[in-house]
């Protein structure tokens, strides 16, 4: 058995292949939220509403007043922590009072509502982090080792490890998909957006959803990836 492939002479893998639709997806989901947050970045809404205004207000409009919001470093860093109740947001997004500011604000509230409603998917991703976090370490390592030391048994319990973080990438998408469904009802309902404006949060949230649907299918097609591999050096 010849790891990567190899048969009396080197050549590329030919498993990595399976990664290149992933891989043009990727950048196409980063071009795509580069550009459309960047492009409404330089469009306020007209109601002058920061994104830290807004957080609050749709907070507070679904009695959340629990919730707190935090300022962070970084560019669109911006997460909901359900562990402290945080919505914490960029310097950009939180004193910004673009289109861009105000969808991403509205976002994170998505999913502050959807721990308050004890929305399922959101539960169980948040379950799945520990288990990810310890299967992210050691997956590759086993991966490797079964590679290079032809142990079919450290691949396939690298391989199964591996498969707990698609889980959780393919879990992420209705969570997110579903916060900004939620964003842009209360973007409309509460007046913060309408009409052109409103059209821009959907692409805004629409765009910055294609990076989690690249992360997906790379995951998947990575796990496929490694069942290729593994079959091949079981030959």
């Amino acid at each position: 058995m010849y790891p990567y492939g190899y048969y009396g002479g080197f050549y590329p893998d030919r498993t990595m292949l399976i990664l290149i639709p992933a891989i043009l997806f990727t950048m196409y989901a980063q071009f795509k939220v580069s550009s459309t947050t960047n492009k409404y970045l330089r469009v306020n809404a007209h109601r002058g509403y920061n994104g830290q205004q807004v957080a609050r207000k749709i907070l507070d409009t679904n009695g959340l007043y629990d919730v707190d919001i935090e300022m962070v470093r970084g560019h669109l860093s911006d997460h909901y922590d359900p562990r402290r109740k945080v919505v914490r947001l960029s310097q950009d997004i939180y004193y910004g009072t673009s289109i861009t500011s105000v969808s991403v604000a509205a976002h994170e509230c998505g999913h502050a509502m959807q721990h308050a409603k004890g929305y399922a998917p959101l539960s169980i991703r948040s379950s799945l982090v520990p288990v990810v976090n310890f299967a992210s370490n050691i997956s590759w390592l086993l991966i490797a080792l079964g590679l290079f030391m032809s142990r079919g048994i450290f691949l396939q319990i690298g391989i199964i490890l591996f498969s707990a973080s698609v889980l959780f990438q393919l879990i992420t998408l209705p969570v997110e998909f579903n916060a900004s469904s939620r964003a842009l009802v209360q973007l409309g309902d509460l007046g913060i957006v309408e009409g052109k404006e409103l059209r821009g949060s959907k692409q805004v949230l629409t765009a910055a959803a294609l990076t989690y649907v690249a992360a997906a299918l790379t995951s998947v097609l990575q796990l496929l990836r490694l069942v290729a591999i593994a079959q091949r050096n079981d030959d």
